[in-house]
């Protein structure tokens, strides 16, 4: 029975759902009799729709999450009414992200006692039976084995007690209650299929129903629908019936008619759509929607105003044994409020919202399934929001419907649950019901378990019991009771941002609600720091008391910045702490994340010196500076807080200290400048802290010109220009303010040209100009706990110099732009006249100029005769030390317009003289001179290798004349044996891809035999080039020619090139191999000419040949040196005697028998003869080896020579011999 709704909750929808096609009705399941005279199923089918009140059933989900405001609110108590706050509907949310959801108990398990004892004394006293079915309303009846409705007031009082044993023993044991809305009238459904009618005001019997439905079935259900005078019945044939109550002239009637017949289909539940009384002038109550559910699919009928098929749905596959459920919600859905219909059949729960339209269209909209592991036997709501349902191991599972998760899991097998398997089975009447429905009634329990105002009750064989929503206070004593404080306050803070699920008890507007449950929380923390200290384990290691705190104190700091009550975390809970040093430590210890991560942004005086002293003494000073940095340090001694700093390394902290307490920006450079400059002066490596210290230097420095705090935030606006001007100044001071008599002019800059002159320029470089990334930019750099390493600074300097005070500013200032010149003159007197600094540095230094000299707004002067100085000194023949070096950065000078500053012809012939092969390139590129440049890359020892690429691409790209690509290509023929001699595989690519008729000139100029045939062995087979190409089809002379050099030079790959080619001619190749006498070439080529012969005996003879050099006692030099000098000669003999074998299978193919012994049996007796020599022990392996060659040959040729005819050969050797 589905319980009255609570309106004014809303739901959140579903968004993308899936949704299933509807089927269409099938007629012979759903055919009704004629019952007096009502429409059959095919005439309500063929009706014709009403134009005003059209439906449309639809399968596109018309929800839209973003628009649904959802909240749920408090549900009723038993005794009262439904009421809601319509405030509530405006309630906002925020998500917290926490790292577990917690619930809580969701649903109070209680007994009805009174009920349980009254149930338990009827059955002893006046024989009432064991409790078959229950139903709640404004009062509680529970239906008897024995035919009894016992009435119960809400205080659990026995205010009726309906019927007798004597009409029991009549009619059977109750199978079905239903209480009218007012709960003035209790309609009873018996097993032997009679229905009656009682006045609950006075236990009058009102009516006496026998002939509803047909004889000899079981009522199953029986349901009142809003209209008082309107009921309908279900029973075990699966037949459902309309009630229809009257009043004439002071005799009541009931007028029945069959809605569903069971004939071809049976319904198993029933469920009418009960509205609120505040939701009685709904559009769609007006209809009295009927659900029904049979065996396969559900059906929702219009009980008015004439009755109406307006859908069904299939469940899909089943297990048989599954029940049929369905639920009536009304649900507000886009702050409207309509009706929800659940149903399911096994584990997944469908759900269809009915509303109506503005143009009075009904549409029936399929929602978002919700898929459960389980077999379901009980489907309730318990609000808007939220259902209950029970699975065939009576579990209850408590669901959250818009988020589909699952609450809670409670065991209710105690309850001894009431099924109604017996009213299913029809037992009482004979059994005479199908088996399928007996199937689904072993485990139907529709009568004992029902919901109302939010509360289930269920039936128990011998009790009764009460399953409550808790409100969100008492969820949360239930963890506290268990002492489960950390998911007491998870669950607390879950009310607090509104994430909760089922809340119940939390009204008013969400400011209101916030302040109730931060009260409450403030209440868990006291509890839980009281329990933190007096549950601390007094004896045992300390590793276990600091474990016990850190698994507390972060909790309470986590929560007290939550409710941003740092007031109870400082002044509150740090008091209670401070008494045990353990939770003293571990308290200070945990404000550090929260400090660093900015949640954290004040600290109380006492705290802030006790934490400073606390990581001090516990040597946790990288700490001490995460924290310094992030926090207001102007209630501290400042010159104790820096002096510390100093001592430990904390350099960032340090400069933090003197910018925000001092507002001293000049100081920290000193401090720093102090420690790495006399090492540098007296040309020692620094020490890696060191390095550390100059790197932050320059980052200080970049960060104080360009507007930024350092090492994080903006200097006070009213500061920046001040501290520009400051830290200009103090750089280009002439001497260190404790200066001795050798320090040299300019100690600071030259210190930093020193330290790393190419980052020192990039500082200057990026706060002299406006750059566009930069500009765009606006978030707040976060700091860098790893300061970059030496040389890495430039990169940590663009990703933090962001601000909007920075550029603009900077290059309008015409005083900033003065010191930027006096900066460059001091750099230049500094560098230039000085012979200490290497030509890297030199030339980063007019590299730089020229950058800044290129730009269209540069505003700088240098000399032109100091690039001219430079030029000479970079250039200079006379010194061969950092060649790569003094060339690479010339050129580097060149790429960004330094070019300008010279006189291109003394240039290039500087760069020739120096060798500087790049230089040179580069001038000639910029003169299209590209067939010099290719001398530069011959010349250049280093980049030989790459001139291919470079020829390929320039006769390969567009933007090159063809009078351009012509000069490259006879520069390269002119070089074409250097080529060559370089890389045989990459010139024949150039000549195949570019040039393949230029073969035979190159051969021509190529005079070297072996650059020859390198060069043709890649043309021929461009599988051996890193760009393989199609292969060149060359005249037969040059193949020939190849075939000669192979014969020289690659003796082994030349059968594998006579198989490969078709283009040389045979009778030259023949002679060729003749010449050099490689007989294996010159058998393969016999046999390709069709001398099969003349090959056996080529190879005959090599195989002979090989055989002497076997049984010889003494080889000489030579014959131990042939092309095979890794094989032994039993090797040989083994490969050679494979290739003649593989030569007389081929050739007997289409040879007679005489023709194939010619070819045989010389070949067996080349292979027995020499057996005759090998004499002694020494010879012993040596004949086995030849004994199983022999062996071979046999097996081979006895697939062409007759058994007889080898034997025979055999035994006349062996005569001769």
């Amino acid at each position: 029975m589905s319980g009255s709704p609570d309106t004014r909750s809303l739901v959140s929808a579903s968004s993308q759902l899936n949704l299933m096609e509807i089927d269409t009705i099938d007629d012979k399941e759903f055919d009704i009799p004629q019952v007096d005279t009502p429409p059959t199923l095919e005439s309500i089918l063929n009706e014709p729709e009403n134009e005003e009140e059209p439906f449309i059933l639809e399968d596109t989900c018309l929800l839209n999450t973003e628009n649904i405001d959802a909240h749920s609110c408090e549900t009723s108590s038993l005794a009262s009414s439904d009421s809601g706050d319509p405030t509530h509907l405006k309630r906002k949310r925020k998500t917290v992200e926490l790292s577990t959801t917690v619930h809580g108990s969701v649903l109070r398990h209680s007994i009805l006692k009174g009920i349980s004892a009254q149930i338990v004394s009827a059955a002893d006293k006046v024989d009432a039976g064991l409790p078959t079915a229950v139903t709640v309303s404004g009062v509680i009846v529970v239906g008897t084995s024995h035919g009894l409705a016992l009435v119960f007031d809400l205080n659990q009082a026995l205010r009726l007690c309906l019927g007798s044993t004597a009409t029991g023993a009549e009619y059977g044991a109750v199978s079905a209650l239903s209480i009218n809305h007012d709960c003035t009238r209790l309609l009873c459904g018996f097993a032997k299929g009679h229905i009656t009618m009682w006045d609950l005001a006075n236990g009058k019997l009102l009516r006496t129903i026998t002939d509803a439905h047909p004889p000899g079935t079981a009522i199953l259900h029986v349901k009142f629908t809003d209209d008082p005078t309107l009921a309908v019945c279900n029973d075990s044939g699966g037949s459902v019936f309309e009630l229809a109550f009257r009043r004439v002239m002071g005799m009541r009637t009931c007028e029945s008619r069959c809605l569903f017949s069971g004939s071809k289909g049976e319904v198993c539940n029933v469920e009418p759509l009960l509205t609120a009384p505040d939701l009685k002038d709904h559009p769609i109550t007006q209809y009295s929607l009927l659900a029904m559910a049979s065996l396969t699919k559900i059906l929702v009928i219009g009980l008015k105003p004439s009755l109406k098929v307006w859908m069904t749905f299939p469940y899909g596959k089943t297990d048989p044994t599954s029940v049929p459920q369905l639920a009536w919600q009304f649900v507000p859905v886009q702050k409207v409020v309509n009706p929800v219909l659940a149903f399911c059949r096994g584990d997944t729960i469908h759900f269809l919202l009915v509303k109506k339209d503005e143009t009075g269209t009904i549409h029936v909209i399929k929602q978002r399934q919700l898929q459960l592991n389980c077999d379901i036997i009980s489907l309730n709501w318990i609000n808007s929001r939220t259902l209950v349902v029970m699975d065939s191991g009576e579990k209850l599972r408590v669901v959250d419907r818009p988020s589909q998760e699952e609450l809670e899991n409670l065991d209710v097998a105690e309850v001894q649950l009431v099924y109604n398997s017996s009213h299913f089975k029809s037992l009482a009447t004979g059994g005479n019901v199908s088996q399928a429905l007996a199937l689904v009634g072993e485990k139907a329990c529709y009568q004992s378990v029902c919901s109302y105002a939010g509360q289930m009750v269920l039936l128990g064989t011998k009790s009764a019991h009460i399953m409550t929503l808790r409100n969100w206070r008492e969820r949360v004593d239930c963890l506290l009771k268990q002492e489960r404080f950390v998911e007491a306050l998870s669950l607390a803070w879950s009310f607090h941002e509104g994430t909760a699920k089922a809340i119940l008890g939390l009204f008013g507007d969400p400011a209101k609600r916030k302040g109730v449950v931060a009260d409450k929380m403030v209440e868990i923390l006291f509890q839980y720091v009281e329990r933190s200290v007096k549950k601390c384990p007094e004896h045992g290691k300390i590793q276990v008391m600091e474990q016990h705190f850190q698994d507390m104190v972060p909790v309470m700091v986590d929560y007290c910045l939550l409710l941003q009550r740092t007031d109870l975390l400082f002044n509150q809970l740090y008091t209670r702490l401070v008494e045990n040093c353990v939770a003293r430590g571990i308290f200070l210890e945990s404000l550090e994340p929260y400090i660093v991560s900015e949640r954290l942004g004040c600290v109380t005086a006492p705290v802030m010196r006790d934490l400073l002293t606390h990581l001090q003494d516990n040597n946790m000073m990288d700490s001490v500076e995460n924290c310094l940095i992030h926090l207001d340090i102007t209630s501290l001694d400042i010159q104790q807080v820096v002096q510390m700093c100093w001592d430990n390394q904390l350099y960032d902290a340090m400069i933090y200290v003197f910018n925000r307490g001092m507002n001293d920006y000049i100081n920290p450079m000193e401090k720093l400048f102090q420690v790495i400059a006399p090492p540098l002066r007296e040309g020692k490596a620094l020490t890696d802290e060191q390095v550390v210290m100059g790197n932050k230097l320059l980052v200080y420095i970049s960060c104080s010109l360009a507007g930024r705090a350092y090492p994080l935030g903006d200097i006070p606006e009213d500061l920046v220009s001040q501290v520009k001007n400051q830290v200009f100044e103090f750089l280009i001071r002439l001497h260190s303010a404790e200066a001795g008599q050798e320090e040299e002019l300019y100690p600071y800059i030259r210190t930093l040209v020193h330290f790393d002159t190419p980052e020192f320029l990039n500082v200057l470089a990026l706060v002299s100009q406006v750059w566009e990334t930069l500009q765009k930019t606006t978030t707040t750099p976060q700091r860098t706990t790893t300061p970059p390493t030496q040389g890495e600074v430039s990169t940590s300097l663009q990703t933090q110099l962001v601000s909007q005070h920075t550029f603009e500013d900077f290059k309008n200032d015409k005083q900033a732009l003065e010191y930027q010149q006096r900066i460059v003159d001091i750099l230049l007197k500094v560098m230039v006249e000085n012979s200490e600094f290497t030509p890297s540095q030199v030339g980063c230094l007019f590299t730089f100029l020229a950058r800044q000299l290129a730009k269209p707004d540069n505003t700088l002067f240098v000399n032109r005769k100091l690039f001219d100085q430079v030029l000479e000194f970079l250039c200079s023949p006379d010194d061969d030390s950092r060649h790569t070096e003094r060339q690479q950065v010339l050129l580097e000078l060149l790429q960004v317009g330094g070019v300008v500053q010279f006189d291109e012809g003394r240039l290039l012939g500087l760069a020739e003289k120096a060798e500087f092969y790049q230089i040179c390139e580069f001038l000639y590129e910029q003169k299209h001179l590209y067939d010099k440049v290719l001398d530069c890359y011959l010349r250049d020892p280093l980049r030989k290798e790459e001139i291919f690429n470079y020829i390929h691409n320039l006769l390969s790209m567009p933007g090159y004349s063809s009078e351009e690509k012509h000069c490259v290509w006879d520069s390269a023929l002119l070089h074409i044996a250097e080529l060559v001699t370089l890389d045989p595989a990459k010139s024949a690519d150039l000549v195949a891809m570019h040039f393949p008729e230029e073969v035979r000139p190159i051969i021509t100029r190529l005079q070297d035999d072996l650059l020859v045939f390198q060069f043709l062995r890649c043309v021929l087979d461009q599988r051996e080039g890193p760009n393989p190409q199609a292969l060149l089809r060359l005249s037969p002379d040059l193949h020939e020619l190849h075939i000669g050099l192979l014969c020289r030079f690659s003796p082994r790959q030349l059968t594998d090139f006579l198989k490969a080619s078709q283009d040389y001619r045979l009778e030259e190749a023949i002679q060729i191999t003749e010449q050099y006498q490689l007989h294996e070439a010159t058998a393969y080529l016999l046999e390709k000419k069709g001398d099969s012969n003349g090959a056996f005996q080529v190879l005959l003879k090599t195989l002979k040949d090989k055989l002497s050099a076997v049984t010889s006692e003494k080889r000489s030099e030579e014959e131990g040196e042939t092309e095979r000098e890794e094989e032994s000669p039993l090797q040989r003999v083994e490969g050679s005697l494979g290739d003649i074998i593989a030569l007389c299978h081929r050739s007997s193919q289409s040879l007679n028998q005489e023709q194939r012994g010619v070819l045989w049996f010389p070949l067996l007796e080349a292979m027995m003869s020499p057996q005759k020599l090998l004499k002694g022990p020494d010879t012993r392996t040596t004949s086995e080896v030849l004994k199983e060659l022999t062996m071979k040959v046999l097996n081979s040729m006895s697939s062409f020579i007759p058994l007889p005819a080898i034997i025979q050969r055999i035994l006349q050797n062996m005569i001769n011999r």
